[in-house]
C-alpha cells in the first residue's frame, strides 16, 4: 500500500503517546504503595519501546496521506492502540484473561463504558485512573477524528461540517495546529471545570478526577460497582448531567465562542435540535416517574434528567435502575440508546443531525409526491443540502441499522437470550455501555458473557465508535487495488 510508511509513522507517534500516558497510573500506584506499579512499567516500556522503533523505521520524507490512507490509518490506530492499552489490565496484580483485557480496553478507548471488571470499590487507584484515562483519550481522539478526517472521508454525511467548521474557523485560527490546540483547550478547561466542581461537591479529589475525565468523554467508567450512584450525593448528579450536556455538543463551537461568535451555540441546528429533544424527554420521563408510584424517587426530575441525558449522549453512568421503573422505562432508554449527540462531539451512536438530514429528505420527498414539477430545494443549517449528502446520510442509517442487527442475531448464536442479544448490541455499537436485563442492565456488567461474545461485541463497538463505513471499506475488495 503506498501510504503505508506514513500510516506507520503516525501509528508509533500514537502508541509512543498512548506510552507516556501509562506514566501517571504507574506513579499513582508507587504513591500509594501498590505493587501494580510492575505491571505499569512493563506496559510502558514495551509500548515506549515499539512506538519509537516504529517511529525510527519510518521518519523521513514528507507524511502525506491519500483517501484509502486516511481510512486505513483511522481503524487501524484505533485498533493497534486497544491492544497495547490491554497490556496494563493483563499485567495487574489481578490480571484480566487476555479476552477480559481487550474488551475493557477497547470499552474504554471508544468510550463505550461496558465493563467486565467488578470490585472497583477496592480496585488499586492506577488501574481505576487508566480506565479514566483511556477514555478520556478516546473522547479527544474521536474528536479529532470527527472534526479532521471523517469531512474529508464523506462518511455518513459528515462532508456538511467541512465548511460549516473551518471556513469560520480559518479567520480565527489559520493553522490546523493551531486549530488542534484550541480544541485540545477546550477539552482540557472543560475536564479541569468539572474535577473542580465534583470536588466542591464532596467527591474525594482522585475520584472527582476520574469521574471529571469519563464525563467529558462521555465514557461512563466510574470507580464503583453501582456507578455513579456512589457518587450522586451533594448534587453531584446535576453537575454530572450539565457536563455531559455539554460533551455532547460540537467542541469547535466552543472556540468560536470564546473567540468572539457567542452565539455560534445556539445559531447550529443540529445543537438547538438537541437541547429542545432533551427537553422534551427529560419531561416525559419525569411525568411518568411521577405517575409511577412505586418509583418512590424523592427528585424525579433530577432522576429523569441524569439517566436520559447519561443515555442519549452514550455516556452510561447508572444512578438507579430504570428497569424497575415499570413497563415503558426500558424499551424508552433502549431506544435513546441509538440516538446520540451532535457531530464534532465526544459522543456516539446516529447523532442528531443524521435525523434532522433525513427528515428534510423525507420531506422533501413527500412534497415532490404532491407537487412532482415543483422544484423543492433542501436546505440544512441554512445551506443549501446536497444529494450526496443525503444519500450518504441514509445510507449511513441503513448500514448502521444492519449491523446492529447481524450483531444481535450473532450474539443471540453465542447463547444470549433475546434481550440481552438485543440491549449488548445496541450499546456496543452506539457506544452506549449498559444494557438491559438481568445479566447486562445499568446494575449488572458484562464479565459473565462467553468469550465469543466479548470478542463480537468489541467488534461492534470499533465499528460504531468509527462511523461504520470507516472499518466496513476496508473489506471491499476494490479499496486494495492499487
Amino acid at each position: 500500500m503506498a501510504d503505508l510508511r506514513p500510516v506507520v509513522l503516525i501509528i508509533g507517534a500514537l502508541v509512543t503517546l498512548l506510552g507516556l500516558f501509562m506514566l501517571a497510573p504507574l506513579l499513582v500506584d508507587l504513591a500509594n504503595n501498590n505493587n501494580s506499579w510492575r505491571g505499569f512499567a512493563v506496559s510502558m516500556a514495551v509500548t515506549l519501546l515499539l512506538g519509537i522503533l516504529l517511529i525510527i523505521g519510518t521518519r523521513g520524507g514528507p507524511v502525506r496521506l491519500s483517501v484509502r490512507g486516511a481510512f486505513f490509518l483511522t481503524t487501524v490506530s484505533w485498533l493497534v492502540l486497544c491492544l497495547f492499552a490491554a497490556l496494563p489490565f493483563l499485567l495487574n496484580e489481578a490480571p484480566l484473561t487476555l479476552t477480559d483485557a481487550i474488551f475493557e480496553s477497547m470499552s474504554g478507548l471508544t468510550t463505550t463504558g461496558s465493563t467486565v471488571m467488578s470490585g472497583l470499590d477496592d480496585a488499586d487507584h492506577g488501574i481505576l485512573l487508566w480506565r479514566a484515562l483511556l477514555q478520556w483519550i478516546g473522547g479527544i481522539g474521536i474528536i479529532v477524528t470527527a472534526l479532521a478526517v471523517l469531512p474529508m472521508l464523506k462518511v455518513g454525511g459528515m462532508q456538511l461540517f467541512g465548511a460549516e467548521w473551518f471556513e469560520p474557523m480559518g479567520k480565527i485560527l489559520p493553522r490546523a495546529q493551531s486549530f488542534a490546540i484550541g480544541i485540545g483547550v477546550a477539552y482540557v478547561g472543560l475536564t479541569v471545570l468539572c474535577a473542580i466542581v465534583y470536588w466542591l461537591l464532596g467527591i474525594e479529589a482522585f475520584d472527582a478526577i476520574c469521574l471529571a475525565m469519563t464525563t467529558l468523554s462521555t465514557g461512563g467508567f466510574a470507580n464503583s460497582d453501582i456507578s455513579f450512584a456512589a457518587f450522586s450525593a451533594g448534587g453531584a448528579d446535576i453537575a454530572a448531567s450539565i457536563f455531559m450536556v455539554l460533551a455532547a455538543l460540537p467542541f469547535a463551537a466552543y472556540i468560536l465562542a470564546v473567540r468572539g461568535d457567542p452565539g455560534a451555540l445556539f445559531k447550529n441546528v443540529q445543537i438547538r435540535g438537541f437541547l429542545i429533544l432533551l427537553l422534551i424527554l427529560i419531561a416525559i420521563m419525569t411525568f411518568y416517574i411521577i405517575s409511577v408510584s412505586h418509583v418512590g424517587a424523592a427528585h424525579p426530575i433530577r432522576l429523569a434528567t441524569f439517566n436520559v441525558v447519561s443515555i442519549i449522549t452514550g455516556t452510561g453512568f447508572g444512578f438507579g435502575d430504570f428497569q424497575s421503573w415499570g413497563p415503558m422505562a426500558a424499551p424508552f432508554f433502549f431506544i435513546l440508546m441509538f440516538v446520540g449527540g451532535c457531530a464534532g462531539s465526544t459522543t456516539c451512536a446516529i447523532k442528531i443531525f443524521r435525523f434532522q438530514v433525513a427528515y428534510e429528505g423525507l420531506r422533501s420527498y413527500v412534497r415532490r409526491m404532491i407537487y412532482p414539477h415543483e422544484v423543492d430545494t433542501m436546505i440544512y443549517n441554512g445551506r443549501v443540502l446536497p444529494d450526496s449528502a443525503l444519500y450518504s446520510v441514509l445510507g449511513f442509517i441503513f448500514a448502521f441499522f444492519a449491523c446492529y442487527a447481524v450483531l444481535a442475531i450473532g450474539l443471540s448464536f453465542t447463547g444470549l437470550d433475546m434481550v440481552t442479544s438485543i440491549s449488548s448490541a445496541a450499546t456496543a455499537i452506539s457506544n452506549v455501555g449498559p444494557g438491559l436485563g438481568p445479566v447486562v442492565g445499568p446494575s449488572g456488567n458484562f464479565s459473565s458473557l462467553p468469550d465469543i461474545s466479548k470478542w463480537m461485541l468489541s467488534v461492534g463497538m470499533i465499528i460504531g465508535r468509527l462511523e461504520i463505513f470507516t472499518v466496513l471499506v476496508l473489506f471491499t475488495p476494490r479499496f486494495w487495488v492499487s
